[in-house]
């Protein structure tokens, strides 16, 4: 760990009688000692100076810090949400590409193009020390460099072909084109709003049927969506979660993911980046330190062993030792 002492960087991992809470917290010292939980669940014991919500995806806990008002998020997040979880968020938010104050820091903001609203936080330690808290992300173009990296390995393990991929948008397109009788199986957040979007600029202008939180979340976070109704309303293309797809009613069905253990065709369209999408962001941010933070499993261990094969000091979650009993 001593690279990140060096920098002034102290990840902090939270034990209970249950386990880890998830995800972590930045320690660090900005003119007074301070500790920035990164999408992990909020705590009545212990609490961070600031929640850090990168995006609304219930695997990064949002349901939970949405809750304090130490929450900080981006008006879409907030928004979504509320959407998702029927509560009021309690903390601030900003317009992506701001840069607000937290405890006295100024954090900027950037995009991730993972979702609507997806945030990357960006700041300075006292010793000068530029930390970047990525969250999930579909494109780096937009990301500075760093000396800190706290990122993501969906699929960070180079030695697995089904880390390596590119979205097949042609053969989207194509499904558009030729089917009047068509649905799509697609996450409700995230992934049924990109379909949409590459409905609309594939020229397709017709009404586009939703099940009922997706359809909620695209009015809610997209402008231009166009005709948006009910899945049970006249209109020749679906959108549907992946487990309600089966249940409807259309001559062609596909999920659009990029896994290979669904019963119906698939498409892959992905809200992530693949393992060189990965390396590539770390090389363009070029990080003295990374550490990996999602998801579970062992990419994280994959990407990290990977990255200090090639002289970039890495460390996953699971190695990381700090911690604290609350």
């Amino acid at each position: 760990m001593k690279p990140l002492f060096d920098l002034g960087v102290l990840p902090l991992r939270h034990r209970t009688g249950r386990g880890f809470k998830p995800h972590v917290s930045l320690t660090f010292n900005a003119g007074k000692r301070l500790a920035f939980a990164i999408d992990t669940t909020n705590s009545r014991s212990a609490e961070p100076d600031s929640y850090l919500i990168t995006h609304a995806h219930s695997d990064h806990n949002g349901r939970s810090a949405m809750l304090s008002e130490k929450a900080v998020c981006s008006e879409e997040t907030a928004r979504a949400l509320e959407i998702l979880y029927c509560r009021d968020y309690a903390g601030r938010t900003f317009k992506i590409g701001e840069t607000i104050d937290i405890c006295g820091v100024d954090v900027k903001t950037f995009p991730t193009h993972h979702t609507i609203g997806s945030t990357a936080f960006f700041w300075e330690n006292e010793v000068g020390t530029k930390i970047l808290i990525t969250g999930d992300v579909k494109n780096a173009k937009d990301l500075p460099e760093c000396d800190c990296l706290v990122t993501e390995a969906n699929y960070g393990d180079p030695g697995d072909p089904n880390c390596r991929f590119k979205d097949d948008i042609e053969a989207f397109r194509e499904a558009v084109e030729e089917h009047d009788d068509l649905a799509f199986g697609a996450y409700a957040f995230g992934k049924a709003q990109r379909a949409v979007k590459l409905m609309r600029e594939s020229g397709y202008d017709g009404a586009i049927g939703m099940d009922p939180v997706s359809l909620a979340l695209t009015r809610g976070l997209m402008e231009n969506a166009g005709t948006l109704v009910d899945l049970d309303n006249d209109c020749g293309i679906r959108v549907a979660t992946p487990s309600e797809i089966q249940g409807l009613k259309a001559a062609k069905k596909f999920i659009l993911t990029g896994r290979r253990d669904y019963k119906f065709p698939t498409i892959n369209i992905s809200d992530h980046m693949d393992v060189d999408g990965l390396l590539n962001m770390v090389h363009q941010c070029s990080p003295s330190a990374v550490i990996v933070y999602h998801p579970g499993g062992n990419r994280p261990l994959k990407l990290s062993a990977y990255l200090n094969k090639t002289g970039v000091y890495a460390k996953a979650l699971e190695e990381i030792s700090t911690c604290i009993e609350i």
